[in-house]
């Protein structure tokens, strides 16, 4: 099959657009709509410096690349990467190995933070108790990632959620009636103490972040977290992938949903205030300690 744009071999057909698409013409759409998503809700902005989450799997280290290639002649505009060590005995080391070869590529500082140093323990060993692994790691990621974006004087902390992610996010808080979740994610919002986050990735689907980074020949792992199987989203992911199958744009209509919404949010709701930890000092919500705090102490007892 012919590229609808060119005489060359498409890569892939848009079921959502009916397009076939080169890899040429892949890139470009896929750029294109990441540097639309920066300029309108100004996820880059002058003296910017930027802290990237990076895995080493194929979103984060898309992201990384495309963010180098579109800003990396801007002088006001620096990157840094961080990487979280969670201790996952078969699979990190891994992954870690190829984001240490991106940024050596890229020349981009490369910072890693381990839960073992930081918290005391890997996740490894704190799942022997029963609790869900990925619900510790999304708490202890977010605390050791804003921690660290700040400490290296971030202005910026970039995430590699796609637009999959950000479907399944958006379906998960409206089946939980969850306003306050889904305030927080409005791109422009702003709260003290956490490094504002950006996701430039947010309109990309996960199949076309994958195919562009195997195109660029990015050094990257596409092994599986052994616990990804435990992941509380996955129902969503399951709906959501089924539903697209049969009604290709379903993903796209739910984030132009949420962002329909997000005025009205915005007049209605407001985010519950941020205090300080009792404990550690971070960021919480209504609780005297924060989550990280929370759990910590309940590996204790």
């Amino acid at each position: 099959m012919k590229c609808d744009r060119c005489n060359r071999s498409a890569v892939i057909f848009q079921k959502y657009s009916s397009a076939h698409l080169c890899e040429y013409h892949l890139k470009e759409d896929i750029e294109r709509k990441i540097k639309r998503d920066i300029r309108k809700y100004r996820m880059v902005e002058k003296n910017d410096t930027i802290a990237v989450a990076l895995s080493g799997g194929k979103d984060s280290s898309m992201l990384l690349s495309v963010l180098h290639k579109l800003f990396s002649e801007r002088r006001d505009i620096s990157f840094v990467a961080i990487s979280i060590d969670e201790g996952i005995h078969g699979y990190r080391r891994h992954t870690l190995e190829h984001a240490d070869e991106l940024t050596g590529t890229l020349d981009v500082t490369h910072v890693v933070k381990s839960f073992r140093d930081t918290f005391g323990a890997d996740l490894d060993t704190m799942t022997g108790n029963g609790r869900n692994p990925c619900s510790i790691c999304g708490v202890l990621r977010k605390n050791l990632l804003n921690r660290t974006a700040r400490e290296l004087g971030a202005t910026k902390l970039a995430m590699g959620h796609n637009l999959d992610d950000e479907a399944q996010t958006i379906l998960m808080n409206y089946l939980h009636a969850n306003i306050d979740r889904m305030t927080r994610m409005i791109p422009e919002n702003r709260q003290e103490g956490l490094v504002p986050r950006i996701k430039p990735l947010r309109s990309i689907p996960e199949k076309e972040v994958a195919l562009y980074a195997i195109t660029t020949n990015l050094p990257l792992d596409t092994s599986t977290c052994p616990y990804a199987a435990t992941a509380l989203r996955n129902d969503a992911r399951n709906l959501l992938n089924n539903y697209e199958t049969t009604h290709p744009g379903t993903k796209y209509a739910l984030l132009t949903g949420f962002e329909k919404i997000t005025e009205s949010l915005k007049m209605t709701q407001t985010i519950t205030p941020v205090r300080r930890c009792e404990l550690c000092g971070e960021p919480t919500g209504n609780n005297k300690a924060c989550k990280t705090c929370e759990l910590l102490e309940h590996e204790k007892t």
